[in-house]
C-alpha cells in the first residue's frame, strides 16, 4: 500500500500540473470565472479517476502526455459534479476537501458557470489532436465521456439521488443510483486508459468492468465513512446521508454488512484484470485502497 500511496501521489502532482497547463490565469471579464474554475480543480483530491487513466494507459505503453490530458479531463468532469453538488439547490455543502464549496469561496452563480465551463473543457480536451493522433481514438473518448456523465449516467444518478430523499429505496435501487452516479464515472476513467492505449473490444470489456465495480466498492466504502469518519478525516460534511434521509448501503445493510459488500465486489473487481501480470499490481492494489481509506 506504501507503494501504491507513492504511485499516486506522483500521479496526482502530473495531472495537477497539467491541470495547470490547461487552465492558465487570464485578465479581463473571464478572470473570476477562470479562478473559480481553478479554485474547484487544483490544490487537492485523491485524483483517483486520474489515476486510473494513466495506470490504465500504461498497461497498453500509451502516451504518458496523452494520458495525463485525458486524466485532466475526466478531473475537470468530476470537479465540476462536485461544484453543482456542493449548491444549495442540490446536495447544499459548505465543505469541500477541507476548503469552503465554490458557491463559498465565490457566489452561487460563479459556481454554475464554472461548473459548466469545466464540463465542456473536458469535452474539448479530448477532442484536441494534441490528445491523440487518431480522430478515431479521440471521438471514442468524447462519446464514452458523454455516456457515463449525462442523463443514463452521473447527472441521471444525482437526479435519482435526490428523488430519493426521504423515500426508502430497496437495495436494488440504491445499487442502480450509485452504479450512475459514482460508477459510470470511473468505469469511464479505466476504459478511458484503454482506449488510449487501443486495447481489442475483449480487453477493453474486462477493463470496463473492473471499472464498474472499483467504482462500486469505492461507493459502498463511501456509505461506510459518511456513518463513522469525522467531517476533518472526510474532508467534507460527515453523516449527511442519514440527516438527509437518504437510502444507503449503511442504511440498508447496517455498516458491517455493508463492508463485507465493499469486500466483495472489490474481489470482483480484480478478477477481471487476472489476465494481466505483475503490471497491474497497482490496479489491484488499488482496489484493496478504496475499501480501507479514511477519506
Amino acid at each position: 500500500m506504501v507503494r501504491l500511496r507513492a504511485s499516486m501521489s506522483a500521479r496526482a502532482t502530473a495531472i495537477e500540473a497539467m491541470i495547470d497547463r490547461l487552465l492558465p490565469r487570464v485578465e479581463g471579464g473571464e478572470a473570476r470565472l477562470i479562478d473559480a474554475m481553478r479554485y474547484a480543480t487544483l490544490g487537492g483530491g485523491k485524483r483517483l479517476r486520474g489515476y486510473l487513466v494513466a495506470e490504465v494507459a500504461s498497461l497498453f505503453k500509451a502516451s504518458t502526455e496523452a494520458a495525463d490530458r485525458v486524466a485532466a479531463s475526466v478531473e475537470m468532469l468530476h470537479a465540476y459534479s462536485l461544484v453543482h453538488d456542493d449548491l444549495p439547490a442540490m446536495d447544499d455543502d459548505d465543505l469541500r476537501r477541507g476548503q469552503p464549496s465554490t458557491h463559498r469561496k465565490f457566489d452561487e452563480a460563479t459556481a454554475i458557470l464554472a461548473g459548466d465551463a469545466l464540463q465542456t473543457m473536458s469535452f474539448d480536451i479530448l477532442a484536441n489532436p494534441l490528445t491523440h493522433a487518431s480522430a478515431e481514438v479521440r471521438i471514442n473518448l468524447v462519446r464514452a465521456l458523454a455516456d457515463a456523465s449525462g442523463a443514463a449516467g452521473m447527472v441521471g444518478g444525482q437526479m435519482i439521488d435526490m428523488e430519493g430523499e426521504g423515500r426508502a429505496l430497496s437495495l436494488e435501487e440504491v445499487a442502480r443510483l450509485h452504479a450512475l452516479k459514482t460508477g459510470c464515472l470511473i468505469r469511464y476513467a479505466a476504459e478511458a486508459g484503454a482506449i488510449l492505449g487501443q486495447a481489442s473490444d475483449d480487453v477493453r470489456k474486462r477493463i470496463s468492468a473492473y471499472g464498474r465495480d472499483l467504482g462500486a466498492a469505492f461507493q459502498i466504502a463511501d456509505d461506510v465513512l459518511d456513518a463513522t469518519a469525522s467531517a476533518e478525516e472526510l474532508g467534507k460534511t460527515a453523516g449527511k446521508d442519514e440527516a438527509a434521509g437518504k437510502s444507503t448501503y449503511v442504511a440498508l445493510l447496517g455498516v458491517e454488512g455493508a463492508a463485507r459488500e465493499a469486500r466483495r465486489v472489490a474481489a470482483q473487481a480484480e478478477s477481471h484484470i487476472d489476465i494481466f501480470g505483475p503490471e497491474a499490481d497497482r490496479l489491484r492494489d488499488l482496489v484493496h485502497y478504496v475499501v480501507e481509506r479514511r477519506n
